[in-house]
């Protein structure tokens, strides 16, 4: 396996929180880079080396603060990378009071641009669920199907199918989205859940996502389903933090609300879902690796949502509730 080496750029003070991050995201092998240790070994009067050459001062001097990982250059490495992304962006947002630096992923020895197209030869037409049959745009059906199909793009955001949350997260909407249900799509990505959603016969859906991106490539990806632009809406923005796009929410009273993000972010929206979705409707939650699931189970039962489903795949862990407050 062919794998990229990835440094995120954080500050001394953002270390700990990005690495935490990236381990809940299913990176487990990190190698940090603090700016301070250098100049710690050429202060240290005990240190072995008489002589340091001016050229490695020079060099070690120029390092920046941060983090190096490795994802795997296929399309789970993908799917995991625009995850990471996504996480990064809530936490410049969300954690505003610490400084986290710029938090910029780059690549190593790879041309960003380069490897995101690269991982579109590994992605193919696959069946999720019982009734869907995900389909990246560029790609045909080399057999007839009877299952509905997704056409997709994901443009580099979060969202293909591929990964055990979106796979999770679709098995569910088959489950509890009813003919005309009226959704809501928190952290939508590209898409693929509310869309999902509209073609298994919800009349509605607005989506909404911290990359602003989302916008585009949400409506494109509308379009290549035949949606109609009355069928849905989608908006760029945190919901979690910004009063205007959370009172164009609160009390429309949805019939099911996803949310397919990380753990941390479903436990804070576990309080807040209650203003978006109706008495006994349904939250569908994902992305939560099986070590946070009990906290994340823990919030939604203090916020009255009874637990319907959960569903496992690798480390991942989907749940569906129902509203009972």
């Amino acid at each position: 396996m062919n794998w990229v080496e990835v440094f995120c750029e954080t500050s001394i003070e953002g270390l700990e929180i990005v690495s935490g991050l990236l381990y809940a995201s299913g990176i487990t092998g990190l190698m940090i880079q603090d700016e301070r240790d250098f100049q710690e070994f050429l202060e240290n009067p005990d240190r072995d080396w008489d002589y340091v050459a001016d050229e490695l001062v020079e060099e070690k001097n120029n390092l920046k603060t941060g983090i190096t990982f490795f994802v795997s250059d296929n399309m789970n490495g993908l799917e995991m990378l625009a995850d990471i992304k996504n996480g990064l962006a809530s936490l410049a947002e969300n954690e505003k009071e610490f400084n986290l630096g710029s938090l910029e992923l780059s690549m190593k020895n790879v041309k960003e641009e380069d490897w995101a197209n690269n991982w579109k030869k590994y992605f193919k037409p696959m069946p999720v669920g019982e009734k869907i049959m995900i389909k990246p745009s560029w790609e045909e059906l080399t057999e007839a199907t009877d299952k509905i199909v997704l056409k997709i793009d994901p443009g580099h955001i979060f969202g293909t199918g591929t990964h055990e949350t979106t796979q999770c997260c679709i098995e569910h909407i088959e489950n509890y989205v009813k003919e005309g249900d009226k959704v809501l799509d928190i952290g939508c990505g590209s898409g693929i859940l509310g869309i999902a959603s509209l073609l298994l016969g919800a009349g509605y859906a607005d989506m909404v996502d911290i990359d602003p991106n989302a916008v585009k490539i949400v409506t494109e990806n509308a379009v290549l389903n035949d949606l109609p632009e009355e069928k849905y809406e989608v908006v760029a923005g945190n919901i979690l933090d910004d009063e205007k796009l959370y009172e164009k929410y609160s009390g429309k009273k949805y019939d099911v609300v996803e949310a397919n993000i990380v753990a941390d972010i479903i436990i804070a929206l576990s309080s807040m879902v209650p203003e978006f979705v109706k008495d006994n409707g349904i939250f569908i939650c994902s992305g939560i690796i099986s070590e946070r699931l009990e906290e994340v189970l823990e919030a939604l039962g203090e916020n009255k949502f009874e637990i319907l489903e959960t569903k496992r795949r690798k480390d991942w862990c989907a749940v569906a509730t129902r509203y009972i407050g």
